[in-house]
């Protein structure tokens, strides 16, 4: 089951064509006057290109036009060899992002990224999870998790990273951890347009490689305003209505809000890191907490400190009646789980 959003991504050959719409006489008109075959019809232009130099100076021809003739337009590329049947239109800005930032898409469209483990212990000490990581292969080109969905998010590929990643975490879980250890994955809300539809391929591979779902927390990640409440509802009953569990990253900073996490009502609640840095010392932050907590405890969900990296801070959440910690004080992301950890389910 494929939508165009999650479907692989064609490499941009050296001959195919471009289409091109809304078509309009006058566009036409103007393509062809530069030099360049057109053949159209009621909606869509198609221009042939026979090499990427010269599809790269159409692409800036069409960028006058557009701005001239202020009609946005839609671009399709195929080459001849291409091997996905569905049509990815794109905008003359992601196309352009896309040919200045060749060497992540490359890494975007090659799946050549694999998936970290940061431990989550409760206040024993004891590993009860793990946060799964985007990451480099080992030995493949090297890049920062957050410049790559920028990318994506840029290039109009957010929704196929999104999914790969959370497949990679899913497998990569399987291989590494012990059934009951928990595996928080994160997700882009925006990269769901329908719940039921666009979810099917992470409960599949659960499904798949044997995996029990209550051991899996989806959580909604940092960098996104949610805007459209309605539809994260909709995305955590869909997690759940399978078994598996929800979390809000990030609580207290940014667009995580103290009033977002209590009208969604998360079953983890994980706070930002620099509320929790140096919490042990000032009581501004202190009274965000124990807000943070209260709050939390009303709908019943677990707490969880994140970027934890002295013990005075570990000892003052444990103090303050928080459920989890994560952080460097007890492990960065690695391709293994800790070896002087043991597991408590």
């Amino acid at each position: 089951m494929n939508c165009v959003d999650c479907a692989d991504i064609d490499p941009i050959e050296d001959e195919g064509e471009l289409k091109l719409r809304p078509y309009s006489a006058p566009l036409a008109a103007a393509v062809r006057s530069a030099g360049y075959e057109v053949f159209g019809t009621s909606r869509t232009c198609i221009i042939p290109y026979r090499s990427k130099e010269d599809l790269l100076e159409l692409l800036g021809m069409l960028g006058v036009l557009e701005e001239q003739l202020q009609l946005p337009l839609s671009l399709c590329i195929k080459g001849r060899g291409a091997r996905i049947s569905l049509e990815r239109w794109l905008t003359l800005d992601q196309l352009k992002v896309r040919f200045s930032s060749e060497s992540l898409v490359s890494i975007i469209m090659s799946h050549d990224f694999c998936s970290h483990m940061q431990p989550i212990v409760n206040f024993s000490e004891e590993i009860i999870g793990f946060e799964m990581l985007l990451r480099p292969l080992p030995q493949g080109n090297h890049f920062q998790p957050y410049e790559l969905f920028e990318i994506a998010r840029r290039t109009g590929f957010h929704s196929f990273l999104d999914r790969a990643a959370r497949i990679s975490a899913i497998e990569t879980s399987t291989r590494m951890l012990p059934k009951g250890i928990k595996r928080f994955i994160n997700f882009l809300p925006s990269s769901i347009y329908n719940p039921k539809y666009c979810l099917t391929h992470t409960f599949e591979t659960i499904e798949r490689l044997g995996q029990n779902p209550e051991d899996y927390v989806f959580e909604v990640v940092e960098t996104e305003k949610i805007n459209d409440m309605s539809h994260l509802r909709a995305i955590f009953a869909e997690y759940r209505q399978q078994g598996m569990l929800v979390a809000l990253d990030d609580v207290g900073a940014g667009y995580s809000t103290i009033e977002v996490m209590s009208s969604l009502k998360p079953d983890y609640v994980k706070i930002d890191r620099d509320l929790i840095s140096f919490c042990d010392q000032n009581k501004d932050k202190q009274a965000v907490l124990r807000d943070i907590i209260s709050r939390a405890g009303d709908f019943g969900a677990k707490v969880l400190a994140e970027g934890i990296e002295r013990r005075e801070e570990f000892l003052f959440c444990r103090d303050l009646g928080m459920d989890l910690g994560q952080g460097y004080l007890f492990g960065k992301p690695e391709e293994k789980p800790p070896a002087h950890f043991g597991f408590s389910a």
